[in-house]
């Protein structure tokens, strides 16, 4: 303790002696982040949390998903899709708002819900809503294109499942029918009647289950296309320029700097005077 008292006593005169160069650094720093922080263009934000569409049916063990979760992360930071985006929004590439969205386009997965949070920040917070609006609809055309084809699949095994519980119906009708016909003669054709109609039975229970699965998969529940689940979030100030952050992070640049020169200055008065015998 005795020391670190010593310390700051030296410390003390050091910056006495060295005020000035001391205050001029500290202010300067102090004055460049005011200036940088009033001056600075303000940032809109605006985040979208997408729910990645997915089939129902897909096959045990497959992924449901048009493409794998992480596929979708790095298609969206690839410069193909973002340029897509852009000009969806009537941006040129090489324009210094869509140089901003890439830079600022954010994705964080949620792996446990399935979800991802996009973020966008522009000039305004129209821009900065109309751009996360501009890629999730990109990203939902992609996904509707990947998922065509198994939903059609899906359907068309829903539809001939459907019929043929129609046509399974339909036969074990008639067998019902002629098995309450007094047409029917000896024991040996009601017994194969009765066979016969017991088939049937199980056909239809098994067709019945097959098109409630199938049903049951198809609904909201299970297959659904890519979408918002929430709406767009847009606060209602800039999310930059931090100010009280840029100013404190100033303020403590400052004192560094400052205290550096001012032991510079003192190291170097030291080093002026004469060396004593």
């Amino acid at each position: 303790m005795h020391h670190d008292e010593i310390y700051l006593i030296d410390l003390w005169r050091l910056l006495t002696r060295q005020w000035r160069g001391f205050a001029i650094a500290l202010l300067a720093v102090v004055a460049l982040a005011v200036v940088y922080a009033f001056l600075a263009r303000p940032r809109y934000e605006a985040t979208a949390w997408v729910q990645v569409g997915q089939v129902g049916t897909a096959p045990a063990g497959q992924d449901p998903r048009p493409e794998p979760f992480q596929r979708v992360l790095d298609r969206l930071q690839t410069r193909s899709f973002q340029d897509e985006v852009t000009q969806s929004a009537g941006l040129a590439a090489n324009s210094p708002e869509a140089r901003g969205y890439r830079a600022s386009l954010k994705a964080e997965p949620s792996f446990y819900a399935g979800l991802i949070k996009l973020s966008v920040r522009a000039a305004s917070p129209e821009q900065a809503r109309r751009l996360v609006l501009a890629t999730v609809e990109r990203l939902q055309a992609i996904h509707g294109q990947l998922l065509a084809e198994p939903l059609a699949q899906a359907r068309a095994r829903l539809d001939e499942v459907q019929a043929d519980l129609r046509t399974a119906t339909a036969e074990r009708d008639g067998l019902q029918q002629a098995a309450g016909k007094d047409g029917v003669a000896g024991q040996g054709n009601a017994v194969a009647a009765g066979l016969l109609l017991a088939n049937k039975d199980t056909e239809v229970r098994e067709l019945r289950n097959a098109r409630s699965d199938l049903a049951a998969r198809m609904s909201a529940n299970y297959t659904f296309a890519t979408s918002m689940p929430w709406p767009i979030y847009q606060p209602d100030h800039p999310v930059a320029p931090n100010r009280v952050l840029i100013l404190g992070v100033g303020l403590l640049g400052g004192l560094g700097l400052g205290l550096f020169v001012a032991v510079a200055l003192d190291a170097r008065r030291r080093a002026a005077q004469p060396m004593r015998g």
